[in-house]
């Protein structure tokens, strides 16, 4: 299979009919060789315009709806950002393109592993994987500018909402499984206010099924 191609026919199919205009987002969403994160069984989809499973009921985030979170998220390339729910690591390669430094965060032990290893074989040096759960973020390395979870919530746990520094911004699906929003939070005076942008679908991620305290939709 021609993997460039598909890459190609992804980013002008997917991504720039979409709304992502983000010059950057565009280049890095271009590079990044998205099947070196799927199993071998998968690769021939790795394009595809839908949640993609990559195992232990864990999956990659549709392709339009990330590019749609990270240029809400407006990330600067100075900026440290919390990757929450990466899988495998696609998510947390595409934002090593556009912050100073990115962290993420994976409580599946053997694919945070394998996100690891994947990343230092592309020779990706400002990007991080540590494996812990997944609602209580990385305080370690808080405060953060940018959060980005990787799925769909019913509510975002305070424990990240607390990692994130004044004037940062976190993006997540928010809502149920028949009404969620691609949302936007951001931190001023310690006050958190959230807004939705568009509707959008994605997977569950694994760990914040619970009910947490924080912001629900």
């Amino acid at each position: 299979m021609d993997f460039s191609t598909a890459r190609y026919n992804m980013v002008e199919s997917q991504i720039r009919p979409n709304g992502i205009t983000d010059l950057k987002l565009i280049k890095a969403l271009g590079e990044i060789e998205r099947e070196s994160f799927v199993p071998n069984e998968r690769k021939s989809i790795s394009y595809a315009d839908e949640d993609l499973p990559v195992g232990n009921d864990r999956f990659l985030l549709e392709p339009m709806v990330l590019g749609r979170l990270l240029q809400m998220a407006e990330i600067k390339d100075t900026e440290l950002v919390l990757d929450v729910g990466p899988a495998t690591g696609y998510s947390t390669a595409v934002i090593s393109k556009l912050a100073e430094s990115v962290v993420g965060v994976e409580e599946d032990t053997e694919l945070c592993e394998q996100a690891g290893e994947i990343l230092l074989e592309m020779g990706i040096s400002n990007a991080a994987i540590i494996c812990g759960e997944h609602a209580k973020g990385v305080a370690s390395e808080a405060p953060f500018d940018v959060i980005v979870l990787n799925g769909r919530v019913s509510q975002v746990p305070q424990t990240l909402l607390d990692q994130l520094k004044e004037g940062g911004r976190l993006v997540a699906v928010i809502g149920d499984k028949y009404l969620a929003k691609a949302t936007i939070c951001g931190k001023k005076d310690n006050q958190v206010v959230c807004h939705s942008v568009f509707d959008a679908s994605a997977l569950p991620l694994t760990g914040l099924e619970s009910p947490q305290v924080g912001f629900q939709f």
